[in-house]
């Protein structure tokens, strides 16, 4: 029933046992071309000759799944050419082949996971165009503290996104990187040149990292420093990304659950009929977007944490760590995915009363431009008195523009600072204290962002 709220099509696809077999397939068809331009490679184009009860069975007892494909595999090549099965898998080992299968599974959904800020930006461009100006409480420990523009509370949500798109371009060289090693990621076993009883170098270079070099290149990954067994930050650093990405979606969302309130009621979801409907109460409308994108994120905030705990590794194989990556990988990128397609929903749809926000402005009977009055008496009767001026009219409980044109007796003082009732009026008008807000929304507007490119 929540399939299509918590996880995307695309992503249940990419982490499928199919999909996840066809890149151990993907890493041993191509170390096989890089190796010799053996007949192996015929065999690895297509999952369809592998008989997958079988692999489901001798994962189960192996506990890995990599020896039962290459058994497979070196079975299917023996059938056809006699004796050349026994070249598959060569120098290489298990956990070379799933930690590329995994990096390749990766490079999927991060794709389209780097993709989607991509609309949200547009988006909240578009928003903070139409509300640069539209003045609203900004809100301090949930009370009102002084006015600004919506498009200015827009704008720092689209600079967390501009971030965000910034973190996921630089984090690809890190992320999308080879793992060909042997045992202990030496590569003792290319190493030896009666391997291959090939040379020792090739143009220069050792045969294995040729091999390294020329595997990557095949399958499009970066090369590695060294081999990272048992170092697994890159995985962990995309995690916790994925975690500052959801969380900023979740921070919009609480910010609309707030906004949605009925005493409020300064914006809400999108509208659709009996969307976020309550079974015995017909007045309501729930924010249910809103709900499912805070749980969507905190629910990838535990993960990505379990993804640091990874990295806690023994010696170069570690002895349980990585397994944690299999279980947590695949919801990370489901659970993103959605939250964001969720997010450019609301985003797509908000619905903006700004007669509300002018409403909730005036609650506070001027309290809300306090500090605009302060400041503007304080210029010339100074700001402590006019602080404690404007302060004890407050607890008086009397109207900022009765203080100031109103036979109070604080009239008086308020005089002395030789502002015309016109001046001290202006003072009183939210819309005239913005602050910076529309000057902010327009640099961020001018930032740039970096562009989605091919991994």
């Amino acid at each position: 029933m929540f399939g299509a709220s918590f996880s995307t099509p695309e992503t249940a696809a990419i982490w499928s046992d199919k999909q996840r077999t066809a890149y151990y397939l993907q890493f041993e068809g191509a170390l096989a071309n890089v190796q010799a331009k053996l007949v192996i490679s015929k065999h690895c184009e297509s999952v369809s000759k592998l008989d997958f009860d079988e692999l489901r069975e001798q994962t189960k007892l192996i506990g890995y799944p990599i020896l039962p494909v290459v058994q497979q595999l070196v079975r299917n090549v023996n059938a056809v050419e006699d004796g050349l099965g026994e070249w598959a898998h060569w120098g290489t080992m298990t956990q070379d082949v799933m930690d590329t299968s995994v990096v390749l599974q990766l490079r999927e959904p991060f794709r389209v996971i780097e993709d989607a800020p991509d609309s949200i930006i547009d988006c909240l461009e578009h928003l903070c165009v139409e509300h640069r100006s539209t003045p609203m409480a900004a809100r301090s420990h949930l009370q009102q503290a002084v006015p600004m523009s919506l498009g200015f509370k827009l704008a720092r949500l689209l600079a967390s996104f501009q971030r965000h798109k910034q973190r996921l371009h630089k984090l690809k060289p890190r992320l999308f990187v080879l793992q060909f090693g042997g045992a202990a990621g030496t590569l003792a076993t290319i190493t030896s040149a009666s391997s291959f009883s090939a040379p020792d170098t090739v143009d220069g270079i050792p045969l294995a990292l040729r091999c390294q070099e020329l595997l990557a290149a095949v399958l499009d990954l970066g090369v590695p420093e060294t081999a990272w067994h048992a170092e697994r930050d890159n995985f962990a650093e995309a995690a916790n990304i994925l975690a500052l990405l959801t969380a900023t979606c979740a921070k919009f969302g609480t910010d609309l659950m707030l906004m949605m309130q009925t005493e409020v009621s300064e914006a809400k979801e999108p509208y659709s009929p009996h969307r976020g409907s309550s079974s015995t109460m017909p007045q309501k409308r729930n924010p249910i977007g809103s709900a499912y994108i805070c749980a969507m994120a905190s629910t990838v905030l535990g993960l990505a944490s379990n993804m640091v705990v990874a990295i806690v590794a023994d010696h170069e194989r570690s002895t349980g760590p990585l397994e944690l990556e299999w279980i947590v990988l695949p919801q990370l990128c489901a659970l993103s995915h959605a939250c964001l397609k969720q997010t450019l929903s609301l985003l797509n749809g908000i619905e903006v009363d700004g007669e509300a926000m002018k409403r909730n402005l005036a609650l506070s009977k001027g309290a809300v431009v306090s500090e605009a009055v302060m400041m503007g008496l304080g210029k010339t009767i100074g700001r402590q008195y006019a602080h404690d001026l404007v302060y004890g009219a407050l607890s008086n409980g009397t109207a900022i523009k009765q203080l100031i044109v109103g036979p109070t007796p604080s009239n008086t003082n308020i005089k002395r600072a030789g502002l015309t009732n016109e001046q001290l009026g202006a003072l009183c008008d939210p819309a005239n204290y913005l602050g910076l807000s529309e000057v902010m929304v327009d640099r961020i507007l001018k930032k740039p962002t970096p562009s989605s490119r091919h991994f």
